[in-house]
């Protein structure tokens, strides 16, 4: 097998190493579900658990080997006989199975962890990989705390396994400790010098302890690598593994650099990685990059500008490449009077330099109100009309009963009216916004909801942001306040008036609408 291919294989652990970043356990249902996107993304290999961990590791193995049957399936295992043999059993019937085996190798781990001297962990992996070998052609060797092992062992520990049978030899960089230079250059010389080297695979799997990743992931490339283990949305152990979106899109968008690629359909790459989200309920910061919300949004002014001019002034990829519909010009404090002329044209408005100067000011006084203008607000300023304040919270009293708590809401009305309403719920925010809902007759679907701190010590104040769903949009509200059950009710109420706005009214402007 040659160490050169035309391409890098991507070994996903989504499914094993993902699964054990605290909070992102899957059932037997969900790791089936995710296999299939993963399958679909064109992921080489698929690592599906650990058998020997627990009876729910080998159903969705199980259920795997059976529906998969294109795509080499892979599972892990300890240097245990018990261990391999679960493994082989959990294969039973795939069409490409691979054992992973794996042991620890640094001196850290061999004192503390194993107990075990030199000599003996390099009668254990010859041992056990030759046992997995008699169940399967297909096996991978890791030495766990690999580059944080003496050289000289890790290139033993490495030459007994190639000569024990392994057919691939991962490397990992268990506690994210290596830098880019040291792995390159590590790569270079296992492949250098061990010898049956050049007949194997060299893999890398590297944790991001230190925000280097991708960046190790790459640099192990450059030194040889032709296999890289890494997750959807860069789940894992402590701060996560290499992020696989984040890997292919390196290697696509620099490809005259690093001359290599993978089998990746990167337009699948948001979707997968929303699938996860939603299937383990940890959505992605808006900044992170490919997947996040923000990835391809332009607030700022200046770059708004440079992009209506060629959006490869402030993009290096298409957004339709990952699986986004397309970029997004947020219209926002930062923006500038070109991307709100761009936006009225969308709309259908034709305006002379003076008016879209009078519409400008208005928009920037509105920003000072909300964060986002939306394109019903943009209408109604067109003819001076100012958009309301909408409803506002006048006062609230929550009661948690244990079971069940209620809450009662005193709002004040678009016309100032007073209006007060009392719900039932599952905790205090789910009695919250049901009251909010009944006194404003807006009927939202919640997708997320998160609150965290703003500032520090006596000053700081709760933030609440909430993503719903209304009529088949998306939106996103933010409160803030010192008591989080209040920012919670104004991050609710923030995305209700912009909703009610929408509302249909008397259309303004209308002799301005460029002709059909």
């Amino acid at each position: 097998m040659s160490s050169n291919p035309e391409f890098v294989r991507i070994f996903d652990t989504t499914l094993r190493d993902g699964e054990q970043s605290p909070g992102c356990s899957m059932t037997p249902q969900q790791k089936v579900v995710m296999a299939r996107a993963l399958a679909e993304l064109g992921v080489d290999i698929i690592e599906t658990g650990f058998p020997a961990s627990s009876q729910s590791d080998r159903d969705a193995t199980a259920q795997i080997v059976r529906e998969l049957r294109h795509t080499t399936l892979a599972v892990l295992s300890r240097c245990l006989p018990g261990d391999i043999q679960a493994s082989a059993r959990a294969l039973e019937g795939a069409a490409s199975p691979r054992i992973h085996v794996f042991l620890s190798t640094s001196p850290l781990h061999r004192e503390h962890k194993l107990r075990m001297s030199r000599e003996q962990v390099l009668d254990s992996i010859g041992t056990h990989v030759a046992m997995a070998r008699r169940y399967v052609d297909d096996i991978e060797f890791s030495p766990e705390d690999g580059t944080r092992t003496e050289e000289d062992f890790l290139h033993e520990a490495v030459a007994v396994a190639i000569a024990a049978g392994a057919t691939t030899i991962n490397v990992p960089d268990t506690l994210g400790y290596t830098t880019p230079e040291e792995i390159r250059g590590l790569f270079e010389r296992m492949i250098g010098n061990i010898p049956g080297a050049r007949d194997v695979v060299f893999s890398a799997h590297c944790h991001n302890d230190l925000g280097l990743a991708v960046a190790n992931s790459l640099a192990a490339m450059e030194g040889g690598a032709r296999q890289i283990e890494c997750t959807i949305n860069g789940i894992g152990e402590r701060a996560g593994n290499a992020a696989l979106e984040e890997l292919v899109m390196a290697l696509k968008v620099r490809n005259a650099f690093y001359d290599i690629d993978t089998r990746i359909d990167t337009r699948r790459l948001v979707p997968t990685s929303q699938l996860l989200q939603r299937l383990i309920g940890m959505p992605v910061q808006r900044n992170k990059a490919i997947v996040g919300q923000n990835a391809f949004a332009h607030e700022s002014g200046i770059h708004q500008h440079g992009m209506l001019r060629n959006r490869s002034t402030y993009e290096i990829m298409n957004p339709s490449d990952v699986g986004w519909p397309d970029t997004k010009m947020v219209l926002g404090r930062h923006s500038g009077r070109a991307a709100v002329g761009h936006r009225l044209r969308a709309l259908g408005y034709t305006m002379e330099d003076e008016q879209l100067d009078q519409v400008f000011a208005r928009f920037k006084e509105l920003c000072e109100q909300q964060r986002v203008v939306e394109d019903d607000d943009l209408e109604r300023l067109i003819d001076g009309g100012v958009v309301g304040q909408g409803y506002r919270l006048s006062s609230m009293t929550i009661s948690d009963r244990g079971q069940r708590a209620s809450a009662q809401v005193e709002l004040s009305d678009p016309d100032g009216r007073r209006i007060s309403e009392s719900a039932l719920g599952d905790g205090p925010v789910d009695a919250l916004f049901a009251a909010l809902s009944n006194a404003t007759g807006v009927k939202l679907s919640l997708e997320s909801y998160s609150v965290h701190s703003v500032g520090l010590g006596a000053d700081a104040q709760g933030e609440a942001a909430l993503s719903v769903h209304h009529e088949g949009v998306e939106y996103q509200g933010t409160g803030t306040s010192r008591d989080i059950i209040e920012a919670s009710a104004l991050a609710w109420l923030d995305v209700a008036n912009r909703i009610l706005r929408r509302q249909p009214a008397a259309t303004p402007g209308l002799d301005s609408r460029a002709s059909a």
